[in-house]
């Protein structure tokens, strides 16, 4: 489940990307019901795009912007609940990184699904359902939940 994460040059000071990275992980893994899944805890990738202040905009004015976009399967963010607490959580992270100076306002957050049986694993490329019982297979003990 890849992230990306785009932010505006010192958006977030540079030792705290990695930070940025994990907590966003963590929180859509905890969201999902897939904390210390062993399965998907190392399918969900991360890369950080860091923009020129003059590259971002919001209005055709520019702006110094946070986005974080999830690429999913179709059964990821399926339920209001999750949407809200994920995009609220992820608001919450970066600008409490950022120190409180980004404006929560100025953070934004969306999910794109992928085409149904277009979602690797382990190079092959795996439907829904497929997905599904890869993950089942990861799922941590009782105790551990």
């Amino acid at each position: 489940m890849p992230l990306t994460l785009t932010l505006t040059k010192n958006v977030l000071p540079a030792d705290k990307l990695q930070s940025a990275v994990k907590q966003l992980t963590q929180s859509f893994l905890k969201h999902h019901g897939l904390a210390g899944n062993t399965v998907m805890t190392p399918n969900v990738t991360a890369q950080v795009q860091i923009l020129d202040p003059s590259h971002s905009f919001s209005g055709g004015e520019p702006l110094r912007g946070a986005w974080v976009e999830w690429k999913t399967p179709s059964f990821a963010f399926s339920t209001r609940e999750v949407q809200v607490a994920c995009g609220k959580e992820a608001t919450e992270i970066l600008h409490e990184l950022s120190g409180g100076e980004q404006p929560k306002d100025n953070i934004y957050f969306n999910v794109v699904h992928t085409v149904d049986g277009t979602w690797n694993l382990n190079g092959e490329p795996l439907t829904n359902e497929e997905l599904g019982k890869a993950i089942a297979l990861g799922a941590p003990a009782p105790s551990a939940r």
